[in-house]
C-alpha cells in the first residue's frame, strides 16, 4: 500500500468524513459556495455554484463547451480568480490564495513531463524542491501504485501516452494534495486506452482515498470513473448525483438528452396519485412513478431510454405491463453489434428510437415494417414542457 494511504494527506486530517443527512460536506472537504466568474466582455461562465465534496470522493464536473466546468476546476485551483463567492478547502478559505498556496495538484491533458528527467527525477521533482526526506522510498511506492516501477529510469518520450498519463498521476499524488483536480486527463488518448485508464484511475483513486475532482465532457468517462457525477449547463448545476441515479431518472431535457439518449414525448396530466401520475400520450394512457414526475403542471415531456422500450409485430405480446402503443413503422434499422437501433415512427408523427439486444431471443425487424411498441411504467419519466426537447442534444466537446 502507499504512503498515501497508511498516512493520509499531509494537509489535512487522517481520517476520510462522510457527510451530514443532507449529504452536505463536512469541514474537511472542498465547498463552493456562490461562485461565479464574469468576464470583462461580460460573458459569466460560473453563477452562484454552490457544491460541497466530501474528502475521499471523486466527483465528475460533466457538461459541453463552454458550460463552465473548467474554469470552476481553474477557480479551485487559483488558475482563475473568482468574481464573487467563497472556496474552501480543508476547514481553510483559499479563495484568494495562490495557486501554490493550496493543497491541490492538478493534471492536465498534456502531461507537462519534464522531456530532460527520467521517470523517477519527473515524480520526485516536487519532494526534491520541497527538500523532502527520503525521496527514494516515497517515489519508489509510487511508482509501484502506479505499475511503473520497471520504467523508472526511462526518459517521457520512451513511454506510452498511458504510461505518460500514469507518470503525470504519480509526480501530482507525491506531493499528496487534498484535492486532485483531472482536466480532460484521458482526451489524447485513443478509445481503447482510454477506458482502461478511466479503470486504472479509478483503482489509484480509491487505493489513496484523496479526493479527485474530474473535468470531461465525456458521458461514460464521467459515469464509469466518478461516485458522483455534476452535470453542467450555461455555468451551472443542472443535476448532481450517482451516476445511475442521473441517467435514470434525469430532472430536466438537458441531462435527459446529454446523458445518453431520451425519447421525450409530449403528453397531458390526467390524474396525480400518492404513488403514480397517469398521463395521455397522444390517446394513449401511460403510467410515471410519482418519484420520477419533476414537473407540477398539466403538460410535460413522457420520458424513456431507448434501450428501456420493447419492440414487437404488429399484433405480437409484449413483455411489458405497460399500455402497448400500435402504429409503428420502422423506418431505419441500424446493426451495432450487442444490438439494434431501430428508427420508428409513430401514429402522431414522431421517430421514437428503440434499442433491442441482440441476443437471438427475437428477430430483426426491417424498413418498412409496422411494429408495436411498449415499456414498464417504472422506467418512464416526466419533465417539464417548457424545457425544450432539444436542450442537451449535439453539444460540442471541448470547454
Amino acid at each position: 500500500m502507499s504512503l498515501l494511504a497508511e498516512n493520509g494527506p499531509q494537509n489535512g486530517p487522517d481520517n476520510a468524513a462522510g457527510t451530514d443527512a443532507g449529504g452536505a460536506a463536512s469541514a474537511d472537504g472542498l465547498r463552493l459556495a456562490g461562485l461565479t466568474k464574469r468576464y470583462p466582455n461580460g460573458f459569466t461562465a460560473v453563477q452562484g455554484l454552490d457544491l460541497e465534496v466530501p474528502r475521499g470522493s471523486f466527483i465528475a464536473l460533466l457538461g459541453p463547451s463552454g458550460c463552465g466546468k473548467t474554469t470552476t476546476l481553474r477557480m479551485v485551483a487559483g488558475l482563475e480568480r473568482p468574481t464573487a463567492g467563497t472556496i474552501t478547502l480543508a476547514g481553510s478559505d483559499i479563495t484568494h490564495a495562490k495557486p501554490h498556496q493550496r493543497p491541490v495538484n492538478t493534471v492536465f491533458q498534456n502531461y507537462a513531463l519534464f522531456p530532460h528527467l527520467d521517470i523517477f527525477e519527473n515524480v520526485a521533482f516536487g519532494l526534491r524542491r520541497r527538500k523532502v526526506k527520503d525521496v527514494e522510498a516515497q517515489v519508489r511506492d509510487m511508482l509501484d501504485l502506479v505499475e511503473l516501477d520497471t520504467q523508472a529510469r526511462k526518459r517521457p518520450a520512451q513511454l506510452s501516452g498511458g504510461q505518460q498519463q500514469r507518470v503525470a498521476l504519480a509526480r501530482a499524488l507525491i506531493n499528496q494534495p487534498e484535492v486532485l483536480l483531472l482536466d480532460e486527463p484521458l482526451g489524447a488518448l485513443d478509445l481503447k486506452l482510454r477506458r482502461s485508464m478511466q479503470l486504472e484511475i479509478k483503482r489509484i483513486q480509491m487505493e489513496v482515498g484523496l479526493t479527485f475532482m474530474h473535468v470531461t465532457h465525456d458521458q461514460e468517462e464521467a459515469m464509469t470513473m466518478a461516485d458522483t457525477v455534476a452535470v453542467m449547463n450555461a455555468g451551472v448545476i443542472e443535476q448532481m448525483g450517482a451516476p445511475s441515479e442521473l441517467y435514470e431518472n434525469p430532472r430536466s431535457t438537458f441531462v435527459a438528452n446529454f446523458l445518453g439518449q431520451s425519447n421525450l414525448i409530449e403528453g397531458t396530466v390526467l390524474s396525480r396519485a400518492a404513488d403514480v401520475v397517469t398521463v395521455d400520450m397522444h390517446g394513449v394512457q401511460v403510467s410515471v412513478p410519482t418519484a420520477r414526475v419533476h414537473t407540477d403542471g398539466d403538460r410535460g415531456w413522457v420520458g424513456i431510454r431507448p434501450e428501456k422500450v420493447l419492440i414487437g409485430g404488429e399484433g405480437e405480446a409484449l413483455d411489458a405491463p405497460g399500455n402497448t402503443i400500435p402504429g409503428g413503422v420502422v423506418t431505419d434499422v441500424s446493426f451495432v453489434g450487442v444490438s439494434t437501433l431501430y428508427q420508428v415512427r409513430m401514429p402522431w408523427g414522431q421517430e421514437l428510437a428503440v434499442f433491442s439486444q441482440n441476443t437471438g431471443r427475437t428477430r430483426m425487424f426491417r424498413t418498412g415494417e409496422r411494429v408495436e411498441l411498449s415499456w414498464r411504467p417504472e422506467y418512464a419519466f416526466l419533465l417539464d414542457i417548457h424545457q425544450s426537447a432539444a436542450a442537451g442534444v449535439e453539444q460540442g466537446d471541448d470547454d
